[in-house]
């Protein structure tokens, strides 16, 4: 499934020239101005399809195969911040596999309640549902008319663990941030919902092996400012995430799924 899921994303990067585009443009900012970007947006593209094909191959009896052909980098941040007793934030950006990351985390004693898109329809919202919740994630949907956040800081009050996706301001309601060396902005959820309850924020990078199997490296707690006006400690904080982001991006870029505009001067490509 894995090398099946390769060689289709292959096949869409010659299929897609204005989203090869867009991808390269993107690497550039990671990368740099002079570095080649052809062949890894080419890569980009078919660890996307990997990302896909092992989604659809996800069944409960495999979980436990799953997790063995994972590790965990820096796990121990983890359980520091769990015996403090205020909660865990994980942010992830659309990286590897971060739906495996719910089996691992649960794996470890550290089950997840995560945030998912109320889609326009319901049978692949469902479906999204039962794939997550396959792995160990406990799901609440948001959007069209409903709101998760009471339901999170519940799950961080009691200890919990909550993990969101963080890397793309879609609602275009983010806080501005410089990232990659150009203003964008970003969702600012986890700080504030960290800022409200007091719980730890880690954000972790989630990578594909080269062969079978999954990678995840767990940052240190973000340094939050804890002084000043709440929307300025909220800013401060998403900017701290942007640029802890930037380095486990930096690690292997053709791991990022990010296929669509997320700065402002990519519209002229959307």
């Amino acid at each position: 499934m894995r090398r099946i899921g390769e060689w289709l994303g292959k096949g869409a990067w010659y299929l897609a020239p204005k989203r090869r585009r867009l991808v390269q443009r993107h690497l550039r900012r990671v990368l740099g101005e002079t570095e080649p970007v052809a062949q890894r947006s080419k890569e980009m593209f078919a660890r996307y399809g990997r990302y896909w094909a092992e989604v659809f191959w996800l069944r409960p009896d495999r979980k436990e195969e799953i997790v063995a052909h994972s590790e965990i980098v820096n796990e121990q941040a983890l359980h520091r911040s769990k015996a403090d007793g205020k909660g865990i934030i994980l942010i992830l950006p659309h990286m590897g596999n971060w739906e495996v990351a719910g089996a691992v985390a649960e794996s470890i004693g550290i089950p997840v309640l995560a945030a998912a898109e109320n889609l326009p329809n319901p049978l692949i919202t469902d479906w999204f549902v039962k794939i997550r919740n396959m792995v160990g994630i406990d799901i609440v949907l948001i959007g069209r008319g409903l709101r998760a956040t009471g339901a999170l800081a519940q799950r961080l009050k009691e200890g919990g663990t909550v993990a969101l996706l963080a890397d793309r301001d879609l609602s275009g309601r983010g806080v501005p941030v410089e990232f990659f060396g150009e203003e964008t902005t970003m969702p600012a959820g986890p700080i504030a919902l960290a800022d409200r309850t007091g719980a730890a924020v880690h954000v972790v990078g989630s990578y594909f092996k080269e062969g079978r199997g999954h990678r995840y490296v767990v940052a240190e707690p973000l340094e939050i400012p804890q002084s000043g006006e709440r929307d300025q400690r909220i800013a401060d904080g998403v900017q701290v995430f942007a640029e802890v982001l930037e380095g486990m991006i930096r690690v292997a870029p053709e791991d990022w799924h990010l296929f669509v505009p997320n700065w402002p001067s990519d519209r002229d490509l959307s």
